[in-house]
């Protein structure tokens, strides 16, 4: 492959000519792997800021278009990873409460040992993930998980002694 240097004005207008014709290309790729048409939207933005940062294959078309695609699909499948990640649930979810019991569900967290408690609260109401709740309180993503667990299950069983929700 042969390189031919170019200046920066010159390579500027290569990559607006290139974001102009395979846009719409980029996009329905996104869009088909996100299901998303902001999500979609992102990922044009994002390939085309890799398009900018990154030494892409500006005279060799065919090669373009095949980078554009490989880059816009690992955008597509980073984006998956770390919407896994970083998923975040509903504690009235696992508890079957209903939403009128939101101020007592709170209230009940107290009840909850310290370490318990912090956890549920770091992922409940301020959507910590797991791994960030661990590199907070200096533990181990597997102790952050059981004590949540552990958490989940206690206060699920105080509340069914107050009252709230119902055993299934």
């Amino acid at each position: 492959m042969k390189h031919t240097f170019v200046d920066e004005q010159e390579r500027s207008a290569l990559i607006e000519q290139t974001i102009r014709t395979y846009a719409d290309m980029i996009y329905r790729i996104a869009y088909q792997n996100t299901g998303s048409y902001d999500d979609a939207e992102d990922i044009l933005q994002e390939v085309s800021i890799a398009l900018v940062t990154k030494n892409a294959p500006l005279h060799d078309e065919e090669y373009l278009k095949r980078w554009l695609i490989r880059v816009t699909i690992n955008k597509c499948r980073d984006l998956y990873r770390h919407q896994q990640r970083n998923k975040t649930e509903s504690l009235e979810d696992h508890l079957d409460t209903p939403a009128t019991a939101k101020k007592e569900v709170w209230e009940e967290l107290f009840r909850l040992p310290e370490k318990q408690r912090t956890v549920l609260y770091l992922y409940y109401y301020e959507s910590f993930t797991l791994q960030e709740i661990a590199d907070l309180l200096k533990k181990s993503i597997n102790t952050v998980s059981s004590d949540l667990q552990r958490a989940r299950k206690k206060l699920k069983t105080i509340l069914m002694e107050e009252g709230f929700g119902h055993e299934t």
